[in-house]
């Protein structure tokens, strides 16, 4: 009978194999490292102030303060104040990107931070809880002779958390607070090559809008795009690795199905990890080159949650198989209790990603982080996401503990066994451990990948960017889960090669005491055609008593 390739390739054969998929992990490493640049850049704006000289302001009308129809502009709030410019005819001009540059469909996204220069003045100081309201727009160009189209236009409000480190008193006019980055803005997709923000700061005293948020003297953006460089060689792996997974994904099954027998869950579940990581692979994203499709983080963050969701819920099965009696084995409901949580948590991702970057779709200028609510939401969110991850290893590597307990109190049939087959098995029981050692190394990995992402995007919403991943470390984990899926899929793909019952390198051997009907598998793979092996059967005896 055939049984699964990690249990009947040759030792060198499958040394070869793990060389190779080694080298192919550096080389993920060394792609991120050496020819990726990092995976983001930070651009700063300075707003130019512009005169609204009519006396009723038009929202159609763009105020642009570079080419020959340029803005009015005025250098300060002093300036305003002497030629008896009122708040409301000034408007904030923000050319994107700076200079004569060109944005790029590279880009694949872009977030602006919203940052305030506000000035100390005894008279005028910034009351606690204070709401900056912001009238912005954004328009958009691919030519500079062409007109502004308006991309999207709202009035927003963010809750200004300032302090001043001095003294409050007259000696310390002029001196600006300190004052936290806010956000601002996020777009799916730069498909144009200029953009423009017309951003008004509408004072009206009566209705208490922007009264009590101190003197504002600048208006500065911070700008975070994806590095068009890495955005290539994101798309390339993308692209290389596809086919092969599909591959291997398209030979397992094939394999599968030419069995007499049904595939049994863990088969099953093997083959839905292929399919989520072909998911995950396939390079959509380079419509978004060509296409306006603001949705693109949306759909990334989806495939990424699906996936996570079957590497999880994956570890938990191939763990659990290797540990259920004969009774229980080989049905996936007696796993709710380990794939539910996973399933639920992933539920709460889908959820959280669809209250910001959802509605982001139609106002691009809408932040859960914008609130108090939302951010003490979305900062305790990410907490708990980190700790449920921590736990779900800790629990994994309980798993784990118990499949080499499970396994190693089979080893006393060992020794009944002639010595060729004692080492053969002795050889089988390594190569289980070790894929088992790989695994863990894998979902450590991909915990500390997950926390660290998750951090690092919420230190961009809340004004740090001292925290970014390392291209080297986003290539590496992306290579590292597909070679892992790959040597899944190929090692537990049943095996071409087939023994009579007096063959000693088979996956059936025959014990020194005469029961010449004795079989022993080391792996769950059921590869009789008639039911599971002695081992089996002896295995869900014990776990029954």
């Amino acid at each position: 009978m055939a049984g699964a390739i990690i249990e009947n390739m040759s030792t060198k054969k499958l040394v070869i194999v793990g060389v190779i998929l080694l080298l192919f992990q550096a080389l993920s490493f060394m792609v991120g490292g050496l020819i990726a640049p990092s995976p983001t850049s930070v651009i700063n704006y300075m707003a130019v102030k512009c005169v609204d000289t009519a006396k009723s302001h038009q929202s159609t009308k763009w105020f642009m303060h570079l080419g020959p129809n340029k803005c009015e502009t005025i250098n300060n709030f002093d300036e305003a104040t002497a030629r008896k410019i009122e708040a409301n005819n000034i408007v904030f001009s923000v050319h994107i990107p700076p200079g004569n540059n060109e944005m790029s469909p590279w880009f694949q996204f872009m977030l602006l931070l919203l940052q305030l220069d506000i000035a100390f003045k005894m008279h005028n100081q910034i009351e606690d809880g204070a709401l900056a309201t912001v009238d912005v727009a954004l328009a958009y160009r691919d030519d500079t002779l062409s007109e502004w189209t308006e991309m999207a236009h709202s009035l927003e409000q963010r809750k200004l958390k300032c302090k001043f480190n001095t003294a409050k008193s007259y000696k310390n006019e002029g001196r600006y607070y300190d004052c936290d980055v806010l956000p601002f803005m996020e777009v799916g997709s730069v498909s144009h090559k200029y953009y423009l923000l017309n951003i008004r700061l509408p004072v009206h005293e009566r209705k208490k809008i922007n009264v009590g948020i101190g003197e504002i003297k600048n208006i500065q953006l911070v700008g975070i795009h994806q590095n068009g460089g890495f955005t290539k060689v994101w798309f390339a792996m993308k692209t290389f690795l596809t086919p092969g997974i599909l591959i291997i994904l398209i030979w397992y099954w094939r394999r599968i199905t030419l069995m007499t027998r049904p595939p049994v869950l863990l088969e099953k579940v093997i083959f839905a990890l292929g399919i989520s990581m072909t998911f995950i692979n396939i390079p959509v994203e380079w419509f978004s080159i060509g296409f306006d499709w603001t949705w693109m983080l949306l759909f990334g963050d989806i495939r990424q949650g699906i996936f996570y969701s079957m590497l999880l819920s994956f570890w938990i099965i191939f763990c659990g198989e290797h540990l259920m009696d004969q009774t229980e084995r080989n049905r996936f409901s007696v796993y709710w209790k380990q794939v539910g949580p996973i399933v639920f948590g992933s539920c709460c991702l889908f959820i959280f990603d669809m209250c910001e970057r959802g509605v982001q779709l139609t106002n691009p200028f809408y932040s859960i982080w914008a609130s108090d609510v939302g951010t003490e939401l979305a900062l305790a969110f990410i907490i708990v996401a980190g700790i449920c991850a921590c736990l779900y290893f800790l629990f994994l590597c309980f798993m784990v503990f118990q499949v080499f307990r499970n396994i190693s109190s089979k080893r006393s049939s060992l020794p009944a066994m002639s010595k060729a087959r004692r080492l053969h098995y002795e050889g089988l029981i390594f190569r289980f451990k070790f894929l088992m050692l790989v695994t863990l190394f894998c979902a450590a990995m991909t915990v500390i990948f997950f926390i660290i992402s998750q951090v690092s995007e919420g230190h961009w919403h809340w004004g740090s960017q001292k925290l970014q991943l390392n291209s080297a470390f986003f290539t590496g984990i992306y290579g590292m889960w597909n070679l892992y899926v790959f040597a899944i899929m190929f090692l537990y793909a049943p095996s071409h090669k087939r023994y009579g019952d007096n063959q000693s390198g088979g996956q059936c051997i025959i014990s020194d005491t005469g029961a010449s009907g004795e079989e022993i598998q080391l792996t769950t793979t059921i590869t009789h055609v008639d039911g599971p092996t002695e081992l089996y059967k002896m295995t869900g005896k014990e776990a029954q008593e």
